[in-house]
């Protein structure tokens, strides 16, 4: 690339020395020439930080900026002396009020979405954006087997890099979990009525991955699933909605209301004085009264209240003979 830059310069330089002969202007004219392709090349080192999307929306905007000032100037001109001062003054105000315009929402504006419009398609609707965590989770993969979930399924590129990344890790647990991450992620693929988009949008500026998926999913006006409890609360904060598998399990759990009946198998001492901890099939914890004597035994036991948390349900109790 910097080859084809030096090409330019020289190739500027020469323009501007012929031109300076045929003008006489002397030196000035390579001088000139090596300026403006400096300038050029500085240029073209900007915009290749720009996103495209944003480089369209500008060059659409300074369009529509000076239709608008043509439009305007149209009955300005039989009325108005200085028509040069006045058009300038509309022109440059219309087409940089567009440029500014065009670049700031040209954000939205990526090929994907541009070559969908030229093939007369509606915009993608319903988007789900897998974060690392609900992949590696896994139960993802068992809600969609079950039919509950449908549509598009979107892993950005660098989430896939991060799960590599974790599956070559030299500690042995992280390998296992980014392992099972691939192997869910392979698993959904294969699953009809499901469709995984590997996608390369990136953002380059924003290092944490955690707030690249939130401004991709701004950006597709899609939805995040995770289970990861602070990316949940970011997401929240940009108005960005998420699908949180804890949230869904907690709300599959039974409903075990107070003065039921349970049957429980108790396996630890609580955390007060005399208490057992037992648990139900779905992993929700049970706390039982007096029942510290009774670890390793079957009890019968009478929910006296539950209690809804962050990290799920928990139910107290007691045995049925204190009851």
């Amino acid at each position: 690339m910097w080859i084809l830059r030096l090409i330019v310069i020289v190739l500027f330089g020469i323009s501007g020395y012929f031109l300076s002969k045929e003008y006489g202007l002397t030196y000035k004219g390579p001088v000139t020439a090596g300026i403006v392709a400096f300038c050029v090349i500085i240029l073209e080192l900007s915009l290749r930080k720009v996103r495209v999307g944003k480089i369209i929306g500008a060059t659409i905007g300074l369009a529509v900026g000076i239709i608008l000032a043509n439009l305007i100037m149209l009955p300005l001109r039989t009325f108005i002396s200085d028509v040069f001062l006045v058009s300038f003054i509309i022109y440059a105000s219309a087409g940089y009020t567009g440029l500014l315009i065009g670049f700031s929402k040209g954000e939205n504006l990526t090929t994907a979405a541009i070559s969908r419009f030229f093939r007369g398609q509606s915009a993608e609707e319903n988007l789900k954006l897998l974060d690392t965590s609900a992949i590696i989770d896994g139960r993802i993969a068992d809600v969609c087997d079950t039919g509950f979930m449908e549509g598009a399924f979107v892993v950005p590129q660098f989430i896939l890099q991060e799960l590599q990344h974790i599956a070559d890790s030299s500690d042995s647990m992280k390998r296992s979990r980014g392992r099972r991450g691939l192997d869910i992620l392979h698993k959904i693929q294969k699953l009809s009525g499901i469709t995984v988009k590997i996608i390369d949008d990136d953002f380059p500026k924003i290092k944490e991955v955690d707030s690249k998926l939130v401004a991709l999913a701004k950006m597709l006006n899609g939805k995040i699933i995770t289970n990861d409890f602070n990316l949940n609360k970011v997401a929240q904060l940009h108005d960005v909605q998420v699908l949180n598998i804890n949230d869904l399990s907690n709300a599959l759990k039974p409903v075990v209301l107070p003065g039921e009946m349970m049957k429980v198998f108790i396996i630890k001492e609580g955390k007060e004085s005399n208490q057992g901890v037992a648990y139900t099939d779905d992993g929700t914890m049970v706390v039982v009264e007096n029942a510290r004597k009774q670890i390793g035994r079957n009890v019968d036991v009478v929910v006296t209240s539950v209690l809804q948390t962050t990290a799920g349900r928990l139910i107290f109790s007691k045995p049925v003979n204190e009851y």
